[in-house]
């Protein structure tokens, strides 16, 4: 959206504009890209007629690093700790997808037990990446005791992951045919641990914040997204189950082994910001059955096998093209690359649930005010090393 760059500065023309511009009656103010409360690197072109939104422009690009670009000169096993970098708050995520695109390009089957710990470590990223846009939630409204609840959540799911991969937000442990490395004893343990408590802890969020006066009457109403529009945009995950949009990828087109797990998929009804954080919440119970079901299944495998056998190092696929998706904690995301034969992609092109979804911006803000403009940006849940890649 930015446009050329200037030859002597080295910057956008609009980014050399006065911070405030009188336009008629309208004042046009930029927020962004360094303001927390756009949750990113992202700078918000806003013109107001008092406090109430006429128009908001998102300005991305702050964060572009050309990833996609760079995975043409990398051979397949060393564009994986790139994609942890798109999805930063979601790392597994963007591990998997591409790697499942890589296993259908080259014809890789996965081994079951891979396939069960590929399940229990996304889960748990889903519900370290909803505490990251429920708790933040709750600071855009002033509740800034949900940010510590829902913060301290997560820190239990990053210190799982660390005791796994060692890592605790870029964590190259999803890899082309399985994962890098088993489960390490004790783990079970401490993940059952973890998710024998979190429901009863979602409970309690959704009691004092969800249930909160202030939190309700600043989100409900606000940013109201009809199915209709979401489906037309491409909106997927909460931001269009919120709004009663029931799709799923885990269970309506269904990957890896979702197929041996029971569980539902939590929908809103109006399509508000309050919909669309509460469906997080619930998610994030949902995913706790999954882990639960997920453990027990892995205990009756055989321990060990954890990657395909006979990849090689340099694995070159036959020349042709795969597409896989996946439902990340921000909806369809999708990695679509290209082979011509050699050990590195042709092509590679993610398709990123978190611009797709902040394409809704300019749609769901006019017409309210400045502080519900954070509000709705906040219920979409960008992650701009997704949206600019």
């Amino acid at each position: 959206m930015t446009g050329p760059l200037d030859n002597t500065m080295g910057l956008a023309p609009e980014a050399t504009q006065p911070v405030l511009e009188q336009d008629g009656d309208c004042l046009v103010v930029n927020i962004g890209p360094s303001h927390p409360s756009t949750h990113g690197v992202c700078r918000i072109v806003v013109e107001l007629d008092g406090e109430i939104v006429v128009s908001a422009e998102p300005i991305i690009g702050h964060l572009h690093r050309g990833i996609e670009k760079m995975a043409e000169n990398r051979s397949y096993l060393q564009v994986v700790p790139l994609t942890d970098r798109l999805d930063y708050v979601g790392s597994m995520y963007a591990n998997w997808a591409y790697c499942r695109a890589v296993e259908r390009l080259a014809g890789i089957a996965v081994p079951e037990r891979a396939e069960y710990i590929r399940v229990i470590v996304c889960e748990l990223q889903r519900i370290a990446s909803h505490m990251m846009s429920i708790g933040p939630a709750g600071a855009d409204t002033g509740a800034t005791s949900a940010f510590m609840y829902t913060f301290w959540q997560r820190e239990l799911v990053v210190d799982l992951f660390e005791s796994l991969c060692g890592a605790r937000l870029t964590y190259n442990y999803v890899r082309p045919g399985g994962v890098a490395s088993d489960l390490p004893d004790g783990w079970v343990e401490q993940c059952r641990e973890f998710i024998d408590q979190h429901p009863a802890a979602m409970l309690e969020v959704d009691k004092f914040l969800f249930g909160n006066v202030i939190f309700r009457a600043r989100t409900k109403g606000i940013g109201v997204l009809d199915p209709a529009d979401a489906v037309a945009w491409g909106v997927t995950g909460p931001a269009a189950r919120g709004s009663g949009v029931d799709w799923d990828l885990r269970r309506d087109d269904p990957y890896s082994v979702y197929p041996c797990f029971d569980f539902d998929v939590p929908v809103g009804e109006r399509g508000d910001c309050y919909d669309r954080t509460r469906v997080r919440l619930w998610e994030c119970v949902e995913s706790c059955r999954i882990i639960a079901q997920a453990l027990d299944g892995l205990a009756e495998l055989e321990p060990g096998v954890i990657s395909a056998k006979g990849i090689p190092r340099l694995l070159a696929p036959p020349p042709g093209d795969a597409y896989a998706h996946i439902e990340s904690a921000r909806g369809s995301l999708g990695v679509y690359l290209v082979s011509d034969g050699s050990v590195r992609p042709y092509r590679m092109k993610v398709r990123s649930p978190a611009f797709s979804n902040l394409s809704l911006l300019p749609l769901l803000s006019k017409g309210h005010t400045l502080s519900d403009l954070v509000v709705i940006l906040g219920s979409l849940d960008p992650v701009f090393g997704e949206v600019d890649r």
